[in-house]
Formats: structure tokens, sequence, C-alpha cells
């Protein structure tokens, strides 16, 4: 499943690492069935949202994010946080972008995020001649956050957005904390799912369908505290996990068990919004080798 940008000339790595980011987002949009989500079969809990807008969405993301590993080789001998800093304009830029195309409608804003902090990081190990593995993006991912939580949050003041709110609220530090922590979730909760499937011969999308039970069962998913509360949240963690217990759950029941689940989710409006971004964060740090 891995692959290698070794075999690109330094000056291609910016189009293929890009090129790669861009196919995550496919690949999330694209699996079915997610609970609760937007995919190939339903809107999900989402009335605002369909497949072609998520289709549309990410042509209209896709020119950026090379933009974001650029700032990131341009930025790789400054400090994390100021890389951050750079990476503002371009990120509000994106941003934009979507929103234009969209028609307003919030589609990919933490893909942006995560996928642009994991551009920025493979832009600043290619500049500094180290190698692209899941623990070097994950690890110079977390040196660029450093230090986001606390100003974004904890000094915040008077909580503004539903980040800050939540974070007053219950402490939950939502994509910001994830990327500060070198997305400990998909590390310890979602690759091992991929992993475990692909070796045991099973399809790229029913192992990323595990995957997503796995994030969906330890992910603090601030998506589900703005639907749900914390009894949303808890609810949606304790029917992954139920179905993580299943022995042998085989590829056509686990398919049958989410589209049940799906179901679940929106009558009670749930959508594991965050969980899906996650989803193409796992997706692209599969294709590198561990170490």
């Amino acid at each position: 499943m891995t692959t290698s940008l070794a075999r690109f000339n330094e000056p291609d790595v910016q189009r293929s690492f890009a090129e790669l980011a861009v196919e995550a987002l496919y690949r999330e949009i694209n699996l079915t069935p997610k609970p609760g989500l937007v995919d190939r079969v339903n809107s999900g809990a989402h009335s605002d949202m369909n497949f072609a807008l998520f289709i549309t969405s990410i042509a209209a993301i896709a020119p950026w994010l090379s933009l974001f590993f650029n700032t990131g080789r341009e930025s790789a001998y400054l400090t994390g946080p100021q890389t951050l800093r750079a990476l503002r304009p371009t990120g509000l830029a994106c941003e934009q972008a979507m929103f234009t195309a969209t028609g307003g409608v919030n589609t990919h804003k933490g893909g942006i995020f995560s996928l642009g902090l994991l551009c920025a990081a493979a832009g600043r190990l290619t500049q500094r001649h180290e190698a692209l593995t899941q623990r070097s993006l994950c690890h110079e991912t977390s040196l660029i956050c450093t230090g986001i939580v606390e100003q974004e949050l904890k000094n915040s003041g008077i909580a503004k957005t539903k980040g800050e709110q939540q974070f007053q609220a219950y402490g939950f530090t939502g994509a910001r904390g994830e990327a500060a922590s070198g997305f400990i979730t998909v590390r310890q909760s979602g690759l091992p799912y991929l992993q475990t499937a692909l070796r045991q011969g099973e399809s790229e999308e029913v192992a990323l369908l595990r995957m997503l039970l796995g994030l969906m069962a330890a992910n603090p998913d601030t998506n589900l505290v703005s639907r749900g509360g914390t009894a949303g949240l808890n609810y949606a963690r304790r029917y992954a996990r139920r179905l993580l217990k299943i022995q042998r759950l085989t590829a056509d029941k686990l398919v049958k068990a989410l589209f049940r689940m799906d179901a679940e989710f929106i009558k009670r409006n749930l959508s594991p919004g965050g969980s899906a971004d996650l989803i193409a964060v796992g997706w692209l740090l599969s294709q590198f080798p561990a170490e």
C-alpha cells in the first residue's frame, strides 16, 4: 500500500504530494457507507450537502494544496509556529475558494486544515532532505502546531466559535489538538485497523471502513458534540466500539451494520465530521512507510 516519493526528482515532490492529498479527499467522499456522513448513497445527516457538492469543493481546493507544500519548503528552517503563521493567508484563501464553490457551505474546512498542515510538513522535510514517513510527517505537523491549543483555545477569552465554546465547556481541542498531537488518534486508533485489514487481504474500501470505526470509537469528535452534545458523542463512540468487538465481522456484515448505523445517526441528526477528516489523513499517511 505504501508508496515512495523518492522516485521523483525533488521539484516533482511538491506536485506529487499535493496530488496524494487531493486523492485522499476523493477517497474519503467515495467511501460508502459512512454513518451520518455524505457518501455515494446519501447525504447522511446533512440537508445542505450532497456528493456532487463535495466533488465541486475538492476541485476548488486542489490547486491550493501545492501552495501549502511550497510554504513549508520556504520556511523549512524557521520554527514550526513561524511556518504556521506563514500558512494562514493560504489557508484563508483556500477556505474562501471552497465557500465560493459551495455557495457558503462548509464541506472541507477541517480537511483543508489537516491536509494543508501535512503538505506543509512534507515541504519542510523535503527542503531539509529528510525522508517522508508517517512518523516524520506527524512529528513535523506537531512541531508546526506547537502552542496552537494554548494560543487559540486556552487564551481565547470569551468564546466566539464553536471550537472555543467546546474547549471551555468540555476541554475538547478538536482539529487543533489532533494536529498538535501529531494525529495521535489516526496513528493509534485508525491506521492499525486499516493495516490489519489490508494484511488480511481485505479490499482498501473495507479496510477504510474498519479504520473509520476505529476513529469514531476513539475520536472526541466536536462535530458530534455540536449536533448532539456529549450524549451524542458518547452514543456514537459506544456504537462504534460495539461493532469493533464483534468477532468475525465479515466485510458483508460490516457494510450492512454500517448502513444500519447510518440510519440511526440520521434519525438522531449525528454526523462524525471530524472522523471523516481523519479518514483522509489516515489514507494519506498510509501511502508512506511507518518509519
